[in-house]
């Protein structure tokens, strides 16, 4: 066997070290999996792996290479994670997210709230073509509403994350859905048309589940349940049209590409103005300017950094306002470099190769193919715990087997979109769920039941396989030895 071969068998040890340790965590931590047992554990996994290859000859210095390539990955998506927390508090502070929250809960009806959620995500996501910041937005004034009007924030939580991917999937400006029509040389035009095939009928069938969940009879208790929590909301924060303009600003930047970055950081520096034009208690008892810089600098700084502290003496408002701060998300980074460490030792030890390869031996028609493609994009997302690395590993593995049997690729890549981007918010460990955990303050378990589109997705590729019902182009099953002779 070659050194840079390490076999099966051992390939799968430390993803059977890190299935049954997380598997453990999962039972005895439940959804505080990813507040601390996931990153330990994904460090774990990546030192038996590190030892492993240190064991078979391969050089430190190889596998710390690839670690910290792994990590350059993710950097641009920590210093967004970052930057939306520093967006949520300041929204938070400036009264941005109250507003948006008193609105909703003054026009949106509790019996149709759920699939509006649904509906206004998707629009959102499909304009900004960003999950992150429709969920970092939209998404944190949603869960606001949603908890004014009683509903569980497990069902809240999952109509957005629906919606945020329903435009992630489909958006011409999102970066997996380009990503994903450039891996296997598809036009993106024809890459979104051919995913509208499978992703508007999961779509149709989530907003009917969400239409029948919202309608639990209790629209009259609930609507009168919402004037206190609208009454604390106006008593603390100055409500003003004029807050809607960071939110419009920022998603203008985005839907005209201007990078995520610099949209965001925007959006933070005019909610810092506005909170300054609206919210003048954040310097009020002081009758000297000096003063009142110094009050409403250490104000803003704060709520950017710690988040927001609200006591308005309505225990649901001060739940839901007191949150966002870039320190909120370090949980997040910590957990996302994590499973880069991971993923860096399995590729840089051949690991990852190698189960690549024994997974192609069980391919033998579309249907085992796409069902092959399905299940590696899940289990990529599982284990290393990325959304790029689920569309660009399984894309690179799988283009040449799709060509040699025949299969138009737009398969290929409408299939790593249903299974890669569609599954990674459903993964606590995933950079994806992490960041929709703490972007939205719900744990990743408790919203995984309800964010339909998403499971439905990977359901409709495997349909797709087996039946040929939305398949792309012509196919005729072959053998390999009718290809041979």
């Amino acid at each position: 066997m070659k050194q840079n071969d390490p076999g099966v068998w051992i390939s799968f040890l430390p993803l059977f070290f890190l299935i049954v340790s997380l598997s453990t965590a999962g039972f005895v931590f439940g959804s505080g999996i990813a507040e601390g047992p996931a990153q330990i554990l994904l460090f774990s996994a990546g030192a038996v792996s590190a030892g492993i290859s240190r064991l078979r000859g391969i050089p430190w210095t190889r596998i710390e290479e690839t670690v910290l390539d792994s990590m350059r990955n993710v950097l641009q998506p920590i210093v967004i994670l970052l930057l939306i927390g520093a967006l949520i508090g300041i929204w938070i502070r400036s009264g941005i997210v109250p507003a948006l929250i008193v609105w909703g809960l003054e026009l949106l009806k509790p019996e149709v709230f759920l699939p509006s959620a649904l509906v206004l995500s998707s629009v959102v996501s499909l304009a900004t073509g960003s999950s992150w910041s429709t969920a970092g937005t939209i998404g944190v004034a949603l869960i606001g509403v949603g908890a004014g009007l009683g509903k569980p924030l497990g069902m809240v939580a999952g109509a957005i994350v629906s919606g945020a991917y329903f435009g992630d999937k489909l958006s011409p400006f999102s970066e997996t859905t380009n990503l994903a029509s450039s891996i296997t040389g598809v036009s993106l035009l024809s890459h979104i048309r051919n995913m509208a095939r499978t992703t508007l009928p999961a779509f149709l069938i989530c907003l009917v589940v969400f239409t029948f969940l919202g309608m639990d009879g209790s629209s009259g208790e609930t609507l009168s349940a919402t004037t206190p929590v609208i009454s604390a909301l106006r008593s603390e924060f100055h409500i003003s049209w004029v807050l809607l303009f960071p939110p419009f600003i920022t998603f203008l930047l985005i839907y005209f590409r201007m990078s995520a970055i610099p949209s965001i950081f925007i959006g933070i520096v005019t909610g810092g103005i506005c909170s300054l034009l609206t919210q003048t208690n954040l310097y009020a008892g002081s009758n000297h300017f000096q003063e009142s810089v110094s009050l409403a600098f250490k104000a803003l700084v704060t709520a950017a950094a710690e988040g927001t502290k609200i006591k308005t003496g309505q225990p649901l408002v001060d739940e839901l306002l007191s949150r966002g701060g870039m320190a909120s998300m370090l949980p997040t980074v910590w957990l996302i470099l994590s499973a880069m460490f991971y993923a860096g030792t399995m590729e840089g030890g051949g690991m990852t190769q190698t189960l690549a390869g024994a997974v192609l031996k069980w391919v033998k028609g579309r249907g085992s193919l796409l069902s092959v493609t399905v299940f590696t994009c899940i289990g990529t997302n599982l284990f290393c715990a990325d959304q790029y690395l689920s569309i660009v590993v399984p894309g690179k593995m799988f283009n040449e087997a799709y060509s040699r049997k025949g299969i138009d690729p737009r398969n290929l890549s409408r299939c790593l979109e249903d299974s890669g981007t569609m599954t990674s918010p459903l993964v606590p460990w995933n950079s994806c769920g992490s960041f929709m955990a703490a972007a939205l303050g719900v744990p990743t378990l408790v919203y995984l039941p309800y964010a339909f589109l998403n499971l439905l997705s990977p359901l409709f590729s495997l349909i797709t396989g087996w039946t040929g019902w939305g398949f792309a182009g012509t196919y005729v099953e072959t053998s390999d030895e009718d290809k041979k002779s």
